[in-house]
């Protein structure tokens, strides 16, 4: 058997008519830039999130390097982030000068040890950007908390994030991207909701940032011709916005095929003693965008999944601290031994809604049988 990582075949078969009359639709109705489809996808966005303003954008990292630049994450101000993510989540703040500030990671969670943020706070520092990562949100309590007593900005990297809500010691769940002053959403084609090509947004619940943002986006101009500020040419393409209507139309469904998965492996693998399963911390309803183990032999079972035909994703094999662009930050080995040692132990395994059980039980079965190998 065959199991491929992720393939959007199947979803685009289940649902050909709707996708294909969609992107028609916004073929026939003339080309646009912010057309029809994006200002109803920015709309529906706001209903679903609950946030005040939804600003679509070309993609998850544009939404990075525009909210840090609105936000001043540049210049020399510092800015507190975890170093087991994707390179946009720092690469964004070093576009301007800014710098990226690390502090280590909980192993259980692989998001950021919100106990150590508050050492690492210097006279510099002007925000904290937290990484939503693979299934849940850090700690937002935590981090709005430290952010109002040093009186700091957040940014939430939502990109993976997509339908996951905290509630922790509040009255009421809130989804990510929303809690902090900005947020942003990646829709690469992998994501919980995700384009068929790429695509972003930036949500805010501040009238201003939401204006300055609309302004950034097509080059800075208030109105045509018309420039405030030396801004950037990043909008959501409106055949993009079609197919990720459609796809917000069924998000609820695809989120709970997605934690059935996620209970599935779980219930499969709990026993092996090799692995480790990753455990959801606060009170927060989760999204499984990825389903990662962390693993003894983490290579070679990765290699022996491989050569049964079954596809797989190491996120991620070296922290950004240790990544040769950001040398000149004079981290070292050593300096975040959590971060470290989870990316040598961490594999993805396949999960995406229109996964099959048989599917899921091969992979386990393939686990199962490596370890007693």
């Amino acid at each position: 058997m065959k199991v491929g990582f992720y393939t959007s075949k199947r979803e685009y078969d289940e649902k050909m008519e709707e996708f294909n009359e969609a992107i028609l639709n916004s073929i026939r109705n003339g080309v646009q830039t912010l057309g029809d489809d994006v200002k109803a996808f920015e709309k529906e966005i706001q209903e679903y999130t609950a946030a005040q303003h939804a600003i679509g954008v070309a993609s998850g990292t544009d939404a990075l390097v525009m909210a840090s630049d609105i936000l001043n994450y540049k210049d020399g101000n510092e800015i507190i982030t975890s170093p087991f993510t994707f390179l946009a989540s720092t690469s964004c703040l070093a576009k301007h000068k800014g710098k990226p500030v690390f502090v280590d990671i909980d192993e259980e969670t692989f998001n950021i040890d919100t106990t150590k943020i508050e050492e690492a706070i210097t006279d510099k520092t002007v925000g904290i950007l937290p990484i939503h990562l693979f299934c849940q949100m850090a700690n937002m309590d935590d981090i709005m908390d430290i952010a109002k007593k040093h009186n700091l900005s957040v940014l939430e990297d939502a990109a993976e994030a997509f339908g996951m809500q905290w509630k922790g010691k509040g009255d009421t769940y809130r989804h990510a991207g929303t809690i902090g002053d900005m947020g942003i959403y990646s829709f690469f084609p992998t994501k919980t909701l995700g384009a068929y090509g790429d695509g972003g947004l930036i949500t805010t619940n501040n009238d201003e940032l939401a204006d300055l943002t609309k302004m950034l986006r097509v080059h800075g101009a208030k109105e045509k011709y018309h420039y405030e500020y030396i801004g950037y040419n990043s909008r959501l393409d409106n055949i993009q916005a079609a197919v990720l209507r459609i796809k917000l139309k069924y998000i609820n469904d695809s989120i709970e095929k997605r934690n059935k998965i996620h209970d599935l492996y779980v219930e499969r693998l709990k026993e092996i003693p090799e692995i480790t399963l990753p455990k959801v911390k606060g009170d927060q309803k989760p999204v499984y965008y990825v389903f990662n183990i962390t693993c003894d032999k983490r290579d070679e079972l990765n290699q022996y999944l491989k050569d049964n035909g079954i596809g797989t994703s190491i996120y991620y094999p070296i922290p950004l601290h240790l990544q040769n662009c950001f040398s000149y930050l004079g981290y070292k080995k050593g300096d975040f031994p959590v971060a470290e040692r989870v990316s040598e132990r961490i594999l993805a395994l396949p999960i995406y809604p229109e996964l099959k059980e048989e599917e899921v039980e091969y992979v386990c079965e393939k686990i199962r049988e490596f370890y007693r190998k």
